[in-house]
């Protein structure tokens, strides 16, 4: 099959959508921000039972959510961070790698 889309745009697209899905917390609405912190932009709210990858993970502001209080917040898209405190991924702290 052949594509105009370059080698590494596919291969970033790929892995995104092989990507390991994290649930969020039950009766939860997510917000997704710009950034690793409640300052951020507001991009969008997550609906209820939403799942998610988390293609990276950094330290940000201190959130207290349904799995405890952390400071991790988890990359799931280009630009997009949720609070690791609302995401069940069976862990205290980092789950994958570090955002560069």
């Amino acid at each position: 099959m052949e594509t105009n889309e370059p080698r590494e745009a596919r291969e970033a697209e790929a892995t995104t959508l092989s990507a390991k899905r994290y649930d969020v917390a039950p009766g939860y609405r997510v917000n997704v921000r710009s950034g690793p912190g409640t300052d951020y932009r507001l991009l969008k709210v997550l609906p209820y039972g939403a799942r998610v990858p988390i293609n990276c993970q950094q330290p940000g502001e201190w959130v207290n959510g349904p799995y405890g209080t952390s400071n991790i917040w988890d990359n799931i898209g280009n630009g997009q961070f949720i609070a690791d405190a609302y995401v069940h991924t069976g862990s205290d702290g980092y789950v994958t790698i570090r955002c560069a």
